[in-house]
Parts: structure tokens; C-alpha cells; sequence
């Protein structure tokens, strides 16, 4: 008999995951909780809401699954792993205590000080007046400030101020009007550092630790990096800055002192370890933490493992990590999201999606904002899908991922055409 798995989660991200996992020879069975449409083909949608921690651990106990894996943040932060150990289930993702690597940035700031890995200069406040003070400060040092909400905020609670009046204005709006409600009672003041942002993935099983890959998302709305922040419009993997040099470095400086730092702390860190990183012209600086894959970041990771992902994520959740290796595929992997028109403001939904059954064999799409609706495809969410390539270079995967984006429709799609394009001036 095979294994059963759970992954946890019903976006692009998990999709990914679940596509990755129907690979391995041990699979007999996965299921989604919620899931989505495009998941369907290689796993059984379970309508379980991802932060209803109790009614996941019941259908694991139930149903004997050998194996859950988490996407987002919220459950982790909720203790899922802690609830399904206490119950003997194997978990892979972080502890609560050990979530907080990203459910909290004043945690996680306080343990880079504490241990002496490198990130910018901050201070935490619960009192929007003495933000302020700090920011107009680092303004006047000709530094610039990034103001950050303390809690979870879906990837958007960070707001890089070009000067001291939208440094100002982010404060007030996470902290007098609770934009993103308790993420705000408190907030980080911090300088801008200046480099190219670059994000690390490692495995960790609370000791040792596997690195993955790097990867480079692109945040904002729309091309050259305009307009709001997003939860991610595309993402390619191992962008040129990203040196074996460079990752001895990151590994050095950054993973293996968080490993430490985590274990000296009381709450070993076993999941996925993404550190969100600026490369400036002293080295790589911690940006954030975020504990799991990312999102878009997964659908470009996933196809370049060319490893069984199933026994890695097993020895990572039962602290078995020290013999394993991964190997990865050669070349590169460019994922270009489609959005709703309006997104991230508001956006409408039910749109029919058109033009998936055109695309090459090799091309992957994996969904996110998708539903069912009359038998047809429809859109139900700000992030509609991602469209992959994987080809022997950065730039054969551009060429390549927008020849198939073009013959994707659904009623005002938008999305960026410029995914990738600042790795061709260094390819």
C-alpha cells in the first residue's frame, strides 16, 4: 500500500506541492484540504478551511494519513504542527513557537539582533508617535524607512516609504486605522537597505538542513516594479546574482545561525526555512522570514527538484535530515501570474477562463483564484493561476512563458510582461 498525504491550503503554492508530491513512487492517495480545481486531477478537495486546526487533525487521524503538508502561514501560526504531534500524526512544517519566525517580525528582528545575524537597523513600537520620530530620523540621516505591521498581513504589510510623509501616512494606516487589524498593535521602523533582494530556500529538521534553490519574486502590480504591493505577479529561479559564492555565504552568515539561534531558543525550526534577503554591497541582509514555501516562489521551485520531494519532507518532520541530498535540474524556471482586473483592489469574479487546452504539453499552469461554475473554468480570486517553463536559460524560459500566457483569456487579465527580464541584462 502506498502513502496517503494531506497538503493543507488551496492556492497556487499548493498546487505546486501537490503536483510536485504526485510524482513520488510512494504516493497512494493525497488529499487537499480545500484545495482547488486544478488540484483535482491528482488529488481528492476536502472542504476543510485551512485555519480549522481540529477538523484537519480529525481527518488525518481518520482517514490515516502518513504525511500533512502545510502551505500557508495562519495554520502554522495556529499550532497546527504542535496539534498533530500531540496526536502521533507527522507534520511537516514549524511549531507555533517556531512559526513566529514570521508570525511575528518584532520576534524575529529581537533574534537577529540577539544572535548577530545581519539585517537593518529597526526599532518596534506600540506607540504611533514615537514611529514617527524614528522615521523622520532615519529620513534625516538620508537613509529612508520601511515601516512593517508586527503580525501576519498576507504578504502586503510592509511599505517601502520614499519619503517621510509615506513613511508617516503607513504608520498611521496600520496603526490609528488597523488596515490589517491586530498585525498593526505593533510595527517596525526600519532603514532601507539598498542591493537587489534575492530569496533562499532551505529544508531544516531543527538541526541540519538541506538548501534547496534561490529565487527572485516581483512584487508590485505592474511592469518596472510600479503601483501597490502584491502577494507576487511571477517569480524565476536562481536569478545571476546568485553565486556559489553568494550562497556559501547566505548559508554561513544567515541559515546556519537562524538554525542555531532556533534551537538555542527553546523552539527547534523544522519546515522550510525562506529567507527574504537584500544582497548590499557588505553582504546578504535578513529582509524577513517567512516559514513555508512561497508563493509564487513554489511554482518555479517545484519543477527544478528533480528529486523525489516525499522522503525529504518525511526526514525533515522526524529529524532525520543529516544523509539526505537533493538534486536539482539544470537550467531555469520562469512562472508569470495572471490577475483579475482591479487586483489587488477589488476585483470581480465568475469570469470564464478560455485557452488552457491550447498550451504545449511541457507548460504547467497551476491555479489559485480558480472555481467551477456551469462546467467551465471561472475566475473566483485576486491571483488567478500561474503559467511555468522550465528550458535551458532564464531567457528561453521568457520567451516561452509569454508565448503561452498569450493564449490564456478571461475578461480584463492582467499581468506583467517584464517577469525575469532584469536577469538578461547579467545572463
Amino acid at each position: 500500500m502506498g502513502k496517503k498525504l494531506l497538503v493543507v491550503g488551496s492556492g497556487g503554492r499548493e498546487h505546486a506541492l501537490v503536483w510536485k508530491l504526485a510524482q513520488s513512487q510512494e504516493v497512494e492517495k493525497i488529499y487537499a484540504a480545500p484545495g482547488n480545481p486544478g488540484m483535482r486531477q491528482l488529488a481528492e478537495c476536502v472542504d476543510i478551511a485551512v485555519e480549522n486546526v481540529e477538523a484537519l487533525c480529525d481527518f488525518a487521524m481518520q482517514n490515516n494519513i502518513d504525511l500533512t503538508v502545510v502551505g500557508p502561514e495562519a495554520p502554522l501560526t495556529l499550532g497546527i504542527a504542535d496539534r498533530f504531534k500531540e496526536q502521533g500524526l507527522q507534520i511537516f512544517g514549524p511549531s507555533a513557537a517556531a512559526a513566529r519566525l514570521e508570525g511575528s517580525k518584532a520576534f524575529s528582528k529581537n533574534l537577529f539582533k540577539k544572535y548577530g545575524i545581519p539585517t537593518a537597523d529597526f526599532e518596534v513600537f506600540d506607540d504611533a508617535q514615537k514611529a514617527r520620530e524614528y522615521a523622520h530620523k532615519l529620513f534625516e540621516q538620508g537613509q529612508g524607512a520601511v515601516v512593517k505591521a508586527d503580525g501576519l498581513a498576507a504578504g502586503k504589510g510592509v511599505v517601502v516609504a520614499q519619503s517621510f510623509a509615506e513613511a508617516e501616512e503607513a504608520i498611521d494606516s496600520i496603526m490609528m486605522d488597523k488596515t490589517f487589524g491586530a498585525a498593526g498593535d505593533k510595527i517596525l521602523v526600519e532603514e532601507c537597505l539598498q542591493g537587489e533582494e534575492l530569496s533562499f530556500f532551505a529544508i531544516s529538521d531543527g538541526s541540519d538542513y538541506l538548501a534547496l534553490l534561490s529565487a527572485q519574486d516581483h512584487k508590485r502590480i505592474f511592469d518596472n516594479d510600479q503601483g501597490p504591493n502584491t502577494g507576487g505577479m511571477g517569480a524565476y529561479t536562481n536569478p545571476p546574482i546568485y553565486t556559489e559564492e553568494l550562497k556559501q555565504s547566505i548559508i554561513r552568515e544567515v541559515i546556519e545561525p537562524t538554525i542555531q539561534a532556533m534551537q538555542a531558543e527553546g523552539c527547534p525550526y523544522q519546515g522550510v526555512l525562506y529567507a527574504g534577503l537584500m544582497i548590499t554591497p557588505n553582504g546578504p541582509k535578513v529582509l524577513e522570514y517567512n516559514a513555508r514555501f512561497g508563493d509564487p516562489e513554489a511554482q518555479v521551485l517545484m519543477p527544478m527538484i528533480k528529486s523525489d520531494l516525499l522522503p525529504i519532507l518525511e526526514a525533515a518532520a522526524r529529524g532525520e535530515l543529516k544523509d539526505i541530498t537533493v538534486e536539482i535540474n539544470p537550467g531555469a524556471c520562469v512562472g508569470v501570474v495572471l490577475a483579475a482586473g482591479g487586483y489587488p483592489g477589488s476585483y470581480d469574479k465568475g469570469d470564464v477562463i478560455t485557452g488552457l487546452d491550447q498550451l504545449n504539453d511541457e507548460t504547467i499552469v497551476f491555479q489559485a483564484g480558480t472555481a467551477i461554475k456551469n462546467d467551465q473554468l471561472v475566475t473566483a480570486g485576486g491571483r488567478v493561476m500561474a503559467v511555468v517553463v522550465q528550458a535551458d536559460s532564464i531567457s528561453a524560459a521568457i520567451s516561452k512563458v509569454y508565448g503561452e500566457v498569450e493564449k490564456i483569456h478571461f475578461d480584463k487579465m492582467q499581468y506583467r510582461h517584464d517577469i525575469a527580464r532584469k536577469a538578461l541584462r547579467k545572463e
